[in-house]
């Protein structure tokens, strides 16, 4: 179980939507799911923040088009700023890109750490329980 979290947490450094999957296929309990994932993506924002400008260019590359562009990102940031990046930049970059593409809209670091982390934690919540309790279901009506 042990492995499993940490492959769990390990991948949600990266990205959020593939350690969900991977949780619930190696059949870890929602909360050890939500734990590893809430986890591992806010460690990853973290380096992002800690690690300063070379990282935030390594993640950003071959993105500067796209965030040059009225992209959904971009059209977030101009609306709803820090927060609404923060709340759903987990969800739709994943957290690692969307701390680097905050901090290239000059976001307060601070402030967008704390969104960042209130979105991972719901995000993970919510997809998880989705995925699970799916998950659940789907293997009822296969049985019935």
């Amino acid at each position: 179980m042990i492995l499993q979290f940490f492959t769990v947490f390990f991948t949600a450094m990266f990205e959020l939507w593939v350690a969900i999957p991977i949780g619930i296929g190696f059949k870890l309990e929602p909360i050890t799911i939500i734990m590893a994932t809430s986890l591992g993506a806010t460690i990853g924002s973290i380096f992002v923040i800690l690690l300063g400008n070379g990282i935030q260019k390594l993640i950003l590359r071959g993105h500067e088009q796209k965030i040059e562009k009225e992209t959904t990102i971009k059209k977030i940031w101009n609306k709803y700023g820090v927060i609404g990046l923060g709340l759903l930049s987990p969800l739709l970059t994943g957290a690692p890109l969307g701390v680097a593409l905050g901090l290239m809209f000059n976001a307060e670091k601070k402030k967008l750490l704390i969104f960042v982390v209130l979105g991972i934690l719901i995000w993970s919540t919510v997809l998880t329980l989705i995925g699970v309790y799916s998950f659940d279901t789907f293997k009822y009506f296969i049985k019935h």
